[in-house]
């Protein structure tokens, strides 16, 4: 089930970073007409691969079709991201809503419109898949339940974005603009997903539970059983609920809630119908061992954690592949512009991210909390066999291999057979617990390294350096496509001039102006170098006056006035360095201190002067 997590985070990601466009390569019914035939095509597909899986079933080996089963709907899943993905890049769908007012005042709309795209194509498998499972697993569940389960039990990953997204959307349209401009600083956004991590963590088990349409366990003797084993355990919580995913057939429970007032514990009809009293403390203890060993909050530092990650880590993939001249050229051929390669690595790179870290540091954590909890049930009573009972009744009714290897738990065979090696020699606990506290540690450790190397890679010399060359490269290159092109001369120039190689520069400043001579921000960038360059072998303050006063003809800003002053106070000219700084502090509704500062020298020099 938790890959039903991982796609719908995926799609999300496709879908956020790809970037508005009003540019469509198909008209609005070419676009309806493709769309169509591509979700037919996909349904028709997607029947084929089950009607021909369900012919299999009681002519093969059970643990064999259980493992080619879920491989299926893994793959098909996947199909449905791919022709997701098509939907937003190829047909680019979203350009033909973004003129919809309601979408472009509130954004989330449009994203809610999208992910139910990806939602139908979801139930598009499990409608075509149900019959398969029903065979497969000897299961009573209607098709309608099926889906519905599936869905419930996969949206509420989609929550905390939703409340992310949409308060965003809600601080943008309100007429108060000291939060718009608290979100638009990286310090406000960083705050802000802080903050709502950590609320949707403590209320979102409220609006889960409601979700999934959990009700209070009716008092009687399992819920006697299950307080009375919290209350030796010290665990307080809200309330003990039934759980209706999959009509309750499934053999399971869960805990959820960071704090006591908004805890649940969950427990299905099929657990409490099938299991024995002490299997059932022993599945709770299960649970109960995930909040004493705060295996809940340390989630939440894992989801922080990612963004660390990603936030060092995706700059250098980024600069790695667009300075890689080979792949930059075969993903340019022809029929992909600039822009289109920037989004697609984009997109690229934050999900394969995504899914290394979730996968491999996620997922191994996942695992070992899993064992920790397991072994947790040590800590309330002397044995482990309750537990182990009920996990070979799990892969007896369920269906599937106890053998099924997962990313995110250990088999039922591993876990079992770690059991009895604890049940022989208790000293395979405290190795366990000593293998998680070290791991949490190198993980932290390892967090603030790269948070450290996040910090440089975006504000910090390195970083810089590193956007120097990846965007000096990326000029060069547009450069070599497009060679009387004034505009990047002029950045090329930008570049060099930020780095200090001044002789590249007014080589780049001087081509641009062969091109384009009336463009008063290069003349303005070149006069500004010709005089205040610290290489004073550069420094050239007539030709800087030239060129100022061409630049001053052309625009009359205060950055370009002031370029004018600086030129006329090195040449000598205090009373017209006096005259430009005024108009230019006249002017000017920002920065004044700067352009008082600059006044400031030019009359003390006018003095002297007189």
């Amino acid at each position: 089930m938790l890959g039903n997590f991982i796609y719908f985070i995926i799609v999300l990601l496709i879908y956020l970073t790809h970037p508005p466009s009003e540019n469509t390569d198909f008209t609005g019914p070419e676009t309806s007409l493709l769309f169509l035939c591509l979700t037919a095509g996909f349904a028709c597909l997607t029947q084929f691969h089950f009607r021909r899986f369900e012919k299999r079933i009681f002519r093969e080996n059970s643990a064999r079709l259980d493992h080619r089963f879920h491989n299926l709907l893994t793959r098909q899943s996947v199909m449905a991201i791919v022709l997701f993905a098509a939907d937003i890049y190829w047909l680019n769908l979203p350009a033909f809503f973004s003129g919809i007012p309601l979408f472009s005042a509130t954004p989330t709309c449009q994203a809610l419109l999208f992910i139910g795209i990806f939602l139908a194509y979801l139930a598009i498998i499990w409608a075509c898949a149900y019959e398969a499972y029903r065979k497969l697993y000897m299961s009573e569940l209607s098709r309608r339940s099926y889906i519905i389960s599936n869905i419930s039990f996969s949206i509420p990953v989609l929550l905390p974005w939703l409340l992310l997204s949409g308060v965003a959307d809600l601080i943008h349209v309100l007429p108060f603009d000291l939060p718009r401009q608290f979100l638009s600083t990286t310090e406000g956004e960083v705050i802000y997903f802080i903050f709502f991590l950590f609320a949707v963590a403590i209320f979102g088990p409220v609006l889960i539970q409601k979700f999934w349409q959990c009700t209070p366990l009716a008092p009687g003797y399992d819920r006697r059983q299950i307080e009375s084993l919290c209350h030796k355990a010290g665990l307080e919580y809200a309330d003990i609920l039934r759980w209706p995913i999959f009509e309750g057939r499934m053999l399971t429970a869960g805990v959820m809630g960071l704090i006591r007032h908004f805890r649940y514990i969950l427990v299905t009809d099929a657990l409490l119908r099938m299991l024995r009293p002490e299997e059932i403390d022993a599945v709770i203890a299960h649970e109960i061992g995930h909040i004493k060993r705060k295996h809940l909050l340390f989630y939440l530092f894992f989801f922080g954690g990612y963004m660390l990650f990603s936030y060092a880590s995706f700059d250098l993939i980024i600069y790695f592949i667009i300075y890689t001249e080979p792949v930059y050229r075969f993903l340019s051929h022809e029929i992909f512009n600039s822009s289109d390669i920037t989004s697609f690595m984009y997109s690229a790179v934050t999900i394969l991210s995504f899914l290394i870290y979730f996968r491999y540091i996620f997922g191994y954590f996942m695992r070992n909390f899993e064992r920790q909890a397991d072994i947790y049930v040590y800590t309330l009573f002397d044995s482990a066999q309750p537990l182990i009972a009920t996990f070979e009744k799990i892969a007896m009714t369920s269906g599937e291999s106890p053998d099924k290897p997962n990313w995110h738990h250990f088999s039922i065979s591993e876990r079992i057979s770690y059991l009895k090696k604890c049940e022989a020699d208790k000293g395979w606990i405290l190795r366990h617990d000593r293998k998680v506290r070290k791991s949490i540690a190198v993980y932290l450790i390892g967090t603030l390294l790269m948070g450290g190397m996040g910090y440089h890679l975006n504000f910090g010399e390195t970083g810089k350096k590193l956007d120097r060359v990846f965007s000096e490269k990326i000029v060069q290159r547009e450069l070599d496509k497009n060679p009387d092109n004034p505009e990047l001369y002029s950045i090329l120039g930008d570049i060099s001039h930020n780095s200090k190689d001044y002789g590249r520069a007014i080589d780049a400043y001087k081509q641009s102006l062969r091109l384009r001579p009336d463009n008063p921000h290069v003349l303005n960038n070149l006069a500004w170098l010709y005089v205040t360059c610290e290489d004073k072998s550069i420094r050239d303050p007539e030709e800087s006056l030239i060129l100022a006063q061409k630049a001053v003809e052309l625009l009359e800003a205060p950055h370009i006035l002031d370029t004018l002053a600086e030129s006329c106070y090195e040449n000598g000219q205090f009373a017209n360095a006096v005259s430009a700084g005024e108009r230019a502090l006249k002017l000017a509704d920002k920065d004044r201190s700067y352009y008082e500062k600059q006044l400031g020298k030019f009359r003390k020099a006018l003095e002297k002067e007189e």
